[in-house]
């Protein structure tokens, strides 16, 4: 890792395949699944599991701006899930599976609404687009099982 890389944080339903999808693409340094913009600290994957601690599954990506864009980012998850389904994704339903985008600076803020609002406007889903743009908070890494989640299993992959 070097000091110009950047770190973007989203939530797009079960974090394994968010994850799978961003490691994928070239410039992503890194990646890692946990949990962010709940209660507690440290949560567990049961905690997050029970609806009590308010986080979602997230995935923390380190990229290379200088290989791939914010922008580039953002339109990778707009187009791994369905942004317009209120704390849920396929079979998976609870907030902890909410689309969530926590920004880490003012760039990333304006660009995020941006393109919600780009992707609002385009009539791609047919309800109102209900991803929530937030501050970064405190990023709690996930237990290490689920960590490469969909590599580790020969999984095909749980995303569009």
């Amino acid at each position: 890792m070097t000091e110009n890389n950047k770190k973007a944080t989203f939530g797009a339903g079960c974090f394994w395949g968010v994850e799978d999808a961003f490691r994928k693409l070239e410039g992503v340094v890194e990646t890692a699944v946990g949990y962010a913009g709940g209660d507690y600290d440290n949560p567990s994957y049961q905690d997050v599991c029970s609806g009590v601690t308010g986080h979602a599954e997230v995935v923390e990506v380190t990229y290379d701006p200088e290989i791939v864009s914010y922008t580039e980012l953002l339109d990778l998850f707009w187009n791994i899930h369905n942004p317009s389904t209120l704390n849920r994704q396929g079979p998976d339903i609870g907030a902890q599976y909410r689309s969530v985008i926590f920004y880490h600076d003012h760039e990333q803020e304006k660009l995020a609404r941006e393109s919600r609002e780009k992707m609002d406007a385009s009539g791609r889903y047919p309800g109102k687009i209900v991803t929530e743009i937030k501050p970064a908070p405190t990023f709690w890494r996930a237990e290490k099982y689920h960590q490469q989640y969909i590599e580790k299993t020969g999984q095909k992959g749980c995303h569009f």
